[in-house]
Order: structure tokens, then sequence, then C-alpha cells
């Protein structure tokens, strides 16, 4: 297969799978709160979803890794439309906040069989098609139809909410899913990676994930990197979702659901001019370091004015630099990551860095939750910006390992560069809990 037709499928994929989650992510804090949970509620459902993920990244990564990308995908498709659904009925309900806890995990399951496993398909797949290109430029593509998708899902999710009600949109989105699992079962085949059909399912995912700590954990320039996730992801959850009861309050009607999505569709362009500005972003900096170091501090500065600053037009300006911010820093990021890690365990390790991502947001949420019903949506942005910030010395410390997917565009198709585990006084020590 040629690489044109590979980078399209992986569009189409991204193009479906956006479209179905954004009919929701504009109206999803206001479901949860029609549904009778308060603030704390909500966003420790949202938690509760995270934790989910935590639990659930490597295992599904595993499975990428072991079964192979496109099974992964097509769990993915059918348990998150499942749960979606089940989400529907408890809305319905009223159900008590256990209910929603456990539905929530499962939720995060569904996610986890995404997550990774089609970045490692295509990589994987432009690596065995002889692609020679550069890798910021295909995820550039991709964070832009993601953004397409996501600008028309989320006002389309606006929109049938306020004409119907909160639950429809998440019906539209289970039968969305449904019809990609019928769109990857013909186009998507694992090219360029080859599943490892074994006696021993466990025994084999044991051994991968081993090797996978260590070629992840064990570098310190892929460790440094993934625990910046941990506090930024955290943050990058909860702002989002708080952004649309915010703006309510400040707009001053409470059912405008329409400008309740408009955040989504803010992110959602943003991550279209992000992606294209990714790569022109990229030659401003020597390193790709220096790069996520100066988008973070912009971003803490653009959450401390949405906090403080009591104006619709001026906040909903603030979003759009905060947005434009968070879009532009990911493909840099991916690309960086996927330069420091080797094939065969690729999927498992990005799995293992969007699962410290999804652990930020478990302890995240519900403090800023909680930070909300205190001080108001206000105080909590001014309280998120000092915990993006806590992520700058991990950055710091990943620049200065001074890896050469760092220093210059790597191809995600070269192999990890041979950097030694860290020695025994660098490693944390046995039963610590970092």
């Amino acid at each position: 297969m040629r690489p044109a037709a590979i980078i399209r499928i992986y569009l189409v994929l991204l193009l479906g799978n956006t479209l179905a989650a954004s009919l929701i992510w504009g109206i999803n804090t206001i479901f949860l709160l029609d549904a009778g949970l308060s603030n704390l509620e909500a966003f420790s459902a949202n938690a509760f979803f995270t934790l989910g993920m935590v639990l659930f990244e490597v295992p599904t990564g595993v499975v990428a890794d072991t079964i192979g990308r496109r099974a992964s995908y097509l769990l993915g498709t059918v348990t998150l439309s499942v749960t979606t659904l089940v989400y529907v009925l408890l809305w319905y309900l009223h159900a008590p906040f256990w209910q929603w806890a456990i539905s929530s995990v499962l939720i995060g399951l569904g996610f986890t069989f995404f997550s990774g496993a089609v970045e490692a398909w295509l990589v994987d797949a432009l690596t065995a098609s002889g692609y020679t290109g550069e890798m910021e430029p295909v995820f550039g593509r991709g964070q832009v139809v993601s953004g397409v998708a996501m600008l028309v899902g989320s006002l389309a999710g606006g929109f049938i909410a306020a004409q119907t009600n909160l639950g429809v949109p998440f019906l539209v989105r289970a039968a969305i899913l449904l019809a990609m699992f019928a769109v990857a079962f013909r186009l998507m085949r694992d090219i360029g990676f080859t599943p490892h059909r074994t006696r021993h399912p466990w025994r084999e995912m044991t051994r991968v994930l081993r090797d996978s700590v260590d070629h992840g954990w064990r570098r310190p320039a892929v460790k440094w990197l993934m625990l910046e996730a941990f506090f930024t992801g955290g943050v990058g959850f909860y702002v989002f979702y708080a952004l649309q009861p915010y703006l309510l309050d400040l707009y001053g009607d409470p059912e405008a659901y329409q400008v309740a999505g408009l955040v989504a569709a803010i992110v959602a362009g943003a991550q279209i001019l992000g992606g294209l500005a990714a790569p022109w972003i990229r030659r401003l900096f020597r390193r790709r370091t220096s790069a996520l170091i100066a988008t973070t501090v912009a971003s803490a500065a653009s959450l401390v004015g949405i906090g403080v600053i009591d104006s619709f037009l001026a906040v909903i300006a603030l979003i759009v630099v905060w947005a434009l911010l968070y879009a532009a820093e990911m493909p840099i990021r991916q690309a960086y990551l996927n330069g420091l890690i080797p094939s065969e365990q690729r999927a498992t390790i990005l799995s293992f860095d969007s699962l410290v991502g999804s652990a930020g947001g478990v302890w995240a949420q519900p403090v800023l939750g909680r930070s909300a019903d205190v001080w108001g949506y206000g105080g909590s942005f001014v309280v998120s910006a000092g915990i993006s910030v806590l992520a700058l010395p991990f950055l710091a410390l990943s620049r200065r390992q001074r890896a050469p997917a760092d220093l210059r565009v790597t191809e995600a198709r070269t192999p990890a560069p041979a950097q030694p585990p860290e020695t025994g006084a660098d490693r944390p020590p046995t039963g610590s809990a970092t």
C-alpha cells in the first residue's frame, strides 16, 4: 500500500472517531449536572473516566502490540458504543453517583483501545511503505482533520441537544461508532507489523510490557516527558469541561447549549490552525523541548487571564489563545516521543504515556472541581495554571538528555537511539509511589 493511501485511511479513522466523540464534548458537564450531580460529583465522574484509562491503558496497549492494532481499534468502537448507551440510561434514570463511577471507568476502557493503536498503525505502515518524509506534517494534517470533525461534531451536538434533549447526541455518537467499526473492518490492515501469535498470551503480554518499561520508563528523556503529562493532562481535561458551565454563567442563560458547545468549537478551530502551524512553530526553536516549554508557559498565562477577567468576549478571546497553544504543542510532542521509542513497543509505550496523562486527570479533576465549588470556576482556572507550571521542571529534565529526537527532525520510522536504561541511582526505589 502506498504512503498516500495509508495516510488517507489514518485521516478517515481520525475523522470518524473525533466526530463521534465530539458530539457530547460541548454538553458533557451540563449533561452530568442535569442528571442531578454536583460540581464535585460531575468532575469526579470524569475522574473515574480517566481512572479507567489509567487501569486499562497498558493492558489494551499490550493487546495492540500482541494481537494487532486493527483488533484493538475494533474492540474500542464496540466497547465505547455500548458504554455510551449505558450513560444515556443513567441520565434518564437520574442514577446514583456510584453507578456513574462504574460506567465512567468502562467508558475509559473503550477509549484506551484507541489510544496508541491508530498512531502506532500509521507509523509502522508508513515505515513498511518506504515513506521518507517528516512526521510533523502528517500529525499536523491529522490534527486539522480532527479539528474539522470536532468543530462539526461539537456544534451539531449543541444544536441537537437544544432541539431535542441532552441524551440524543449520545445516541448519535453510539451509532457513528458502530459505523466506524464497519469502516475499519473494511479498510484497516496491520501493515509493517506482525501480531505475535502464541499459545501463552499472558506470558507474551508480560514480555512486551517488560520490554516497554525498558525502552520507555527507563529512558530518561521519555520518562520525564511522560511525567510532564501528569500535570498538563489533568489540567487539560478539567479546563475543557469546566469552560462549558463557566461560559453559560458569563453569558447569563443556563440553557443556551449552543454557547456551551462554543468551547468545543473553539478548540476544534484551534486544532485546525494549530495543526497547520506546528511545523512553522517547530522551526522557530532549535529543540522540540524549547517549543514545549514556551507553549506551556504561555498556556498557563492564558488560564490566569480566563480566571480573573469577568467578560464574556474577553474570555472567549483567551480561550482561543489557550486552545491554539495546546493544539500547536501536540504534533511537536508526538513527533518527539515517536522519535524516542522503537517500533516493537510503540503502541504500548504510547499507551503508557497516555496512562500518565490520565493519571493526572484522576487527581486533578476532583481537586479542581472542589476548588470551583469553593472559589468559583474563575478561581479554579487560576489553580489550573499553577498546576500546569509544575510540568516545566520535567520538560527541562527531558531537554537535559540531549536526545537526537529533540535536536533535529527525526522521522518516526527511525529506531530510537540506543540510550542506556537509568542506573540504579537514578531509578526510584522498589515500592516507591513514583
